[in-house]
């Protein structure tokens, strides 16, 4: 898995969230804070 560096832009990557839509961190762009959760329960 690649690493990002600290203060490094994130790359950007699509997930489904609880309810199936399909959300990309560029859905996000130009908002202050992104707060991301990945819950290893739902594997």
């Amino acid at each position: 898995m690649p690493r990002v560096e600290l203060n490094a832009k994130a790359p950007d990557f699509t997930l489904n969230d609880f309810n199936g839509k399909t959300i990309s961190l560029a859905d996000f762009t130009g908002q202050k804070n992104v707060l991301v959760v990945f819950n290893r329960g739902f594997f």
